[in-house]
């Protein structure tokens, strides 16, 4: 019998800045148990066409299935509106070219925009979550049918406000497992996810909120589903993408307007050393915005200025942190 790939509510680590799975994940402002867990999609779109949840619609030789050939965005609907869109998908055309996909010339983002209100007014949300993936279609390593660009766009409800920060602190701890590279694809979210993965597998066994990857350098990268800043001395530091970060839209944002908050923000490499030295520390992607830590293992930090940088953005882009 022919397998098949169903487009069903993703297991919540299926996501970099992208799921989460149906682990006992602890409850905290900060969670997505509520936003990600528990809200059932009734429809996909898959090149064009709206099916239900359950549908077949890739087989076993899919290249994105047996290698995880492809990359993905994750975006946040609310307002009536696609926050950051534009930034979301430049940084997706940019990621198809890097990884040498053939994209239609009738594949635009003005297209996937209309495709996604489309599929948001079909399941009924009014705000929510929306992943954007993109697979090569059927193959093997060296005799891919064709390098089209396949997409699924797949929405989740949201239901927790995230103009505000969160009233409880983040629990993080380091996984020591895996090693992020550096290198062209480094920077992109592309479907080779299994770092982070195991890192966020890893976080629930230690019953943190998220799980520290680290690079090949030793050094500080991002979390399994964030970017991370930290505070020293009043000045802000956060992993630069030669680190090998994901080059996150929220984290851009951050920097742009961060100047005209006070505060001044370094790009750099963050030691171990570092974080556990620092002030404050805050995580950010674009489902969340921003979310304060409050514990490194044994090592407490305050949120003082995160919070005052939270609000700054909020006050002055308050159509970005909703």
């Amino acid at each position: 019998m022919r397998g098949f790939f169903f487009a069903s509510p993703p297991s919540p680590l299926s996501k970099r800045r992208g799921g989460v799975s149906s682990l006992n994940i602890i409850s905290t402002d900060y969670n997505l148990k509520k936003d990600l867990l528990y809200n059932t999609m009734n429809y996909f779109n898959f090149n064009g066409k709206i099916y239900e949840e359950n549908k077949p619609v890739i087989g076993v030789s899919n290249r994105g299935l047996r290698y995880g050939d492809g990359l993905f965005e994750t975006l946040k609907y609310k307002n009536n509106e696609l926050i950051l869109a534009d930034e979301h998908f430049a940084r997706l055309w940019k990621g198809m070219q890097l990884l040498q996909f053939d994209v239609p010339k009738l594949l635009t983002p003005e297209r996937i925009q209309q495709e996604v209100m489309e599929l948001l007014k079909k399941n009924k949300q009014n705000s929510a979550r929306v992943r954007l993936t993109i697979i090569r279609g059927d193959g093997g390593i060296y005799d891919a049918k064709n390098h089209t660009a396949n997409y699924i766009i797949q929405t989740w409800s949201l239901d927790i406000d995230h103009s505000r920060l969160n009233e409880n602190g983040l629990q993080l701890c380091i996984y020591p497992d895996a090693k992020k590279t550096v290198d062209h694809f480094s920077n992109i979210k592309h479907n080779n996810y299994l770092p982070y993965f195991m890192g966020a597998l890893f976080a629930q066994e230690q019953q943190c909120n998220d799980a520290l990857l680290l690079n090949i350098h030793e050094r500080i990268c991002d979390s399994t589903i964030a970017n991370v800043f930290i505070i020293k001395n009043e000045i802000i530091y956060t992993t630069s993408l030669e680190e090998g970060c994901v080059a996150g839209i929220m984290r851009k944002f951050i920097i742009q307007h961060i100047a005209a908050s006070g505060y001044s923000i370094i790009e750099t490499e963050i030691t171990k050393e570092m974080l556990l030295e620092a002030d404050e520390v805050f995580l950010s992607n674009s489902i969340y915005n921003i979310r304060w830590v409050a514990a490194i293992a044994d090592k407490k930090y305050t949120n003082n200025i995160t919070r005052q940088l939270f609000q700054y953005l909020h006050q002055t882009n308050a159509a970005v942190f909703c």
